[in-house]
């Protein structure tokens, strides 16, 4: 591939990222074809919308109110707010809307659950998220960027893990297609701008069920990174000026990969069996095939010490 053909392909992958972004029609026939899409839906629309209502709630009428207030109940009535309304609100809001996405997946697409590891990967995610922003003078750009591939992966997260596939293909899915979800988790990733801190977490949780439905219907391109024509085209080669993948989970992963090493050391060998079941078995495409190649070699093993045994037996019998 000339250095001309990638130039002229990414433009049109950001375009089909972009449209894909903005079907709502799969959306609005999605809810109106089932019942119960369309009632977790709601219901998830209802209670980010609280969620939003009370946060604005205290930054806009309550928080100036008492901004200058000498009193002690008055200086701390922030504080009461956020700890007996604004956080329980909000984080029922979160574990319901989880549940209630999970439904809408399944109705949309068959689909299973991912491990705890995933746990880890969000807190990693939003650490370097902020981390990028503080970066001067690039640092609004990148960090924008990577919430727009970060949004992009938990979007599509549910189709990848309903086709089988482990957190390292997911990685490597993502990173080989970077321009056409770069321009997918663009517009999810500008509203979440709308707002700061918790209105931010609250608007992406309003708008998550109904970009889930886009994800569903989407078509990410290309369909083969490494050869991006046409297959009336002739085979090229790609440039070694764009890359094909791009590592942009590279240091999210390595953090996660850290904290586990941690978490396994302090949690014994109890963990450390569980963090070789969740990250290296299941999350390593790698690690399939050497299993699949253990399992391989180990049969003649285990079929040897079954005719060993046999034969012992059968001597045994001669002396007896």
């Amino acid at each position: 591939m000339s250095s001309s053909t990638p130039s002229r392909y990414n433009p049109s992958w950001v375009k089909r990222g972009l449209v894909d972004a903005f079907r709502w029609d799969h959306v609005i026939s999605t809810i109106a074809e089932d019942s119960e899409v369309r009632a977790n839906v709601y219901k998830s629309l209802l209670l980010n919308l609280l969620s939003l209502t009370s946060i604005y709630t205290f930054d806009l009428l309550l928080l100036p109110l008492v901004r200058d207030q000498q009193k002690w109940l008055h200086r701390n009535v922030g504080w009461f707010y956020q700890g007996l309304w604004l956080f329980p609100v909000i984080g029922l809001s979160f574990y319901l809307n989880s549940s209630w996405c999970n439904i809408i997946a399944e109705r949309t697409f068959a689909l299973k659950h991912g491990n705890p590891y995933r746990v880890v990967m969000v807190f990693t995610s939003l650490v370097v998220s902020f981390a990028l922003g503080h970066i001067p003078f690039a640092g609004p750009i990148l960090g924008f960027s990577f919430l727009s591939w970060l949004d992009s992966y938990y979007l599509f997260e549910f189709v990848w893990i309903a086709r089988g596939m482990s957190l390292s293909r997911r990685v490597r899915y993502l990173e080989e297609r970077w321009a056409y979800y770069l321009a997918f988790g663009l517009p999810s990733a500008a509203l979440c701008t709308l707002g700061s801190g918790l209105a931010s977490a609250a608007i992406f949780a309003l708008v998550f069920p109904l970009y889930i439905v886009m994800a569903m219907h989407a078509r990410p391109v290309p369909d083969d990174p490494y050869n991006p024509v046409s297959e009336t085209d002739v085979v090229r080669h790609p440039s070694p000026f764009i890359p094909i993948r791009l590592p942009v989970f590279a240091l999210v992963m390595f953090l996660n990969d850290w904290i586990v090493k941690i978490l396994s050391v302090g949690g014994g060998s109890r963990t450390r069996n569980v963090h070789r079941r969740g990250t290296s078995g299941d999350e390593s495409v790698e690690e399939g095939e050497r299993m699949e190649m253990q399992t391989r070699n180990a049969t003649p093993s285990f079929n040897s010490n079954r005719s060993n045994n046999s034969r012992i037996n059968i001597g045994r019998r001669k002396l007896d």
